[in-house]
């Protein structure tokens, strides 16, 4: 195992358009009660906000990542199939993310869940079922690159050792 678990972060820039707009707004209002402060508490509010919304709702992600990157494979996929489970229950705040959580990811968290878990699976020596997360991937977001490579690499060792 390595020491450092790799991290992909992938960023659908677009979605700071609305991230922009919400600031904005947020500063126009204090500006109406606080002109000469108001981009200095705008900004602290769109902080406080975005950092409470990203580490309240998604909770059992953030666990499943802290677990992930000890090594606590096992764990991690617990967490990672309750975010999976939340996240699939209340679809719309996963598909509106970049206003409901204020996050900038291309990849929605449901899709990273069970790449996470796959790859947790790979890495405690469960090769059948992390291919089986990578085709579960497959089937909800057919356009996966990360799944698309993780199986052509599980299926080209599978190759190499027959």
């Amino acid at each position: 195992m390595s020491s450092k678990v790799p991290t992909v972060r992938q960023t659908n820039w677009i979605s700071i358009v609305p991230h922009l707009l919400i600031m904005g707004t947020i500063i126009f209002i204090w500006h109406q009660i606080n002109p000469e402060k108001a981009f200095l508490y705008g900004a602290i509010t769109y902080l406080l906000l975005s950092m409470s919304l990203r580490h309240l709702i998604p909770k059992d992600h953030r666990n499943g990542i802290k677990k992930n990157n000890s090594e606590n494979f096992e764990a991690a996929i617990i967490d990672f199939k309750k975010s999976y489970t939340y996240f699939k229950k209340h679809e719309w705040i996963d598909k509106y993310r970049f206003v409901t959580l204020l996050s900038s990811s291309q990849m929605s968290y449901r899709e990273m869940a069970l790449l996470n878990i796959a790859f947790c699976h790979s890495q405690i020596g469960n090769g059948e079922k992390s291919k089986d997360y990578y085709e579960k991937v497959l089937q909800e977001f057919p356009d996966s690159r990360l799944a698309k490579s993780a199986l052509r690499m599980l299926h080209a060792m599978e190759n190499k050792a027959e």
